[in-house]
């Protein structure tokens, strides 16, 4: 999750009586998040793309492709080169509403969540594999009830 007005990324830790108590993926240190506090998922975040906007995670994904799962370019580029990375993982981006703050942000939330070793996509694609092969055995004439009238009374 992030939060607004603070660097990084955090996880929850626990519920508390006016917000959750988050942990650092920086620092491992923990504090209190209250309810006034701009808390975003992750999993809630979008890149405005020229078509409908991408899910945070699709743009993690094809960063992750890009890399072969390594790690990014540095967050401290230059904006020419925060550009072209852009262009280059996203063609489509809308380069009027996504500005090189965002950018670098992606960056160094992607960087982050390679190092901690949590940016897993192969659930994603067992689940993209699987999905068509849990639905076919009920569309197939074995599993149909066999009809009455071969029986002999």
């Amino acid at each position: 999750m992030a939060i607004s007005g603070k660097p990084g990324l955090y996880s929850m830790v626990a519920q508390a009586k006016s917000g959750v108590i988050v942990e650092s993926l920086i620092d491992k240190k923990r504090f209190p998040a209250f309810s006034n506090d701009r808390i975003s998922s992750l999993a809630e975040i979008s890149i405005f793309t020229t078509e409908e906007d991408l899910p945070l995670k699709d743009v993690l994904k094809k960063i992750f492709e890009k890399y072969d799962g390594g790690p990014a370019i540095s967050s401290k580029s230059g904006n020419n080169e925060l550009k072209t990375f852009m262009e280059e993982i996203l063609p489509t981006y809308d380069k009027e509403r996504v500005y090189v703050s965002d950018i670098k942000k992606l960056v160094i939330w992607y960087n982050l969540l390679q190092e901690q070793g949590m940016l897993d996509f192969s659930e994603e694609e067992k689940t993209e594999k699987t999905t068509p092969e849990t639905t076919e055995p009920e569309t197939t004439p074995e599993t149909k009830p066999e009809s009455e009238e071969g029986q002999t009374e």
